[in-house]
């Protein structure tokens, strides 16, 4: 058993599982790690400076700053989830080299602190033994109304509900590391859901699971 606990949260883009990540890792004291967004800053990266995405992955400087995300110090927060990055992160998480690359980073967070860890294969690949694990979905159209509102993306409903369909495919078809729910994991369909409603629900799994956790450590003592 790792030395710190995990909740691990799986789903498809635009599901809300960012922010619940965010509230649950505030409302327990752990730290919160946004596995997408290492994939979008070396998509960024990749955008500004060319090269190899591999090599950009490999010795990525990330850090996380509640909800801010910085990159070599830089705060690329309002440069990350932009129609463009969203293409090509979703493109380079395809590649297993930088896959590799950065569940060793995410694999090495775990090892520093308790995390609440959210991505699209946390609980099956990143961190298969996290004492929590659950799966945030929501319908295709729900996520396409959240993402149109959180970014004030101007283009049609339709369009970007297209955009997270094809992601969707792309993601649970690719042969490194697929978008899928681990066997353990809690499925939370959010649809119709709001953020405090399902926060609690998540909530209180936790903090069962985590009794049981602790109660197991203890008799190791």
């Amino acid at each position: 058993m790792a030395a710190n606990p995990a909740v691990a949260i799986d789903g498809p883009a635009g599901a809300g599982k960012s922010t619940l990540a965010r509230l649950l890792a505030e409302k327990l004291g752990f730290v919160y790690v946004n596995t997408g967004a290492m994939y979008r800053a070396v998509a960024l990266l990749w955008k500004e400076r060319g090269g190899d995405p591999v090599e950009i992955a490999r010795n990525l400087e990330f850090d996380m700053k509640g909800d801010r995300i910085l990159v070599e110090g830089r705060d690329v927060t309002d440069k990350l989830y932009t129609p463009e990055i969203s293409e090509l992160s979703s493109k380079i998480s395809t590649d297993p080299r930088v896959r590799e690359a950065l569940v060793a980073l995410q694999r090495s967070m775990r090892e520093r602190y308790p995390v609440v860890m959210e991505g699209r294969d946390i609980g099956t690949v990143v961190l298969p033994d996290a004492e929590v694990k659950f799966f945030v979905t929501a319908s295709a159209l729900e996520r396409a109304r959240r993402r149109k509102a959180q970014f004030s993306d101007p283009r049609p409903l339709e369009e970007i509900r297209e955009e997270i369909e094809r992601r969707d495919r792309r993601d649970s078809s690719r042969r490194a590391s697929p978008l899928r729910r681990a066997p353990d994991a809690l499925v939370v369909d959010t649809t119709g859901m709001g953020i405090e409603e399902t926060l609690e629900v998540l909530l209180r799994f936790v903090k069962d699971r985590l009794k049981a956790y602790n109660r197991k450590n203890q008799k190791r003592r």
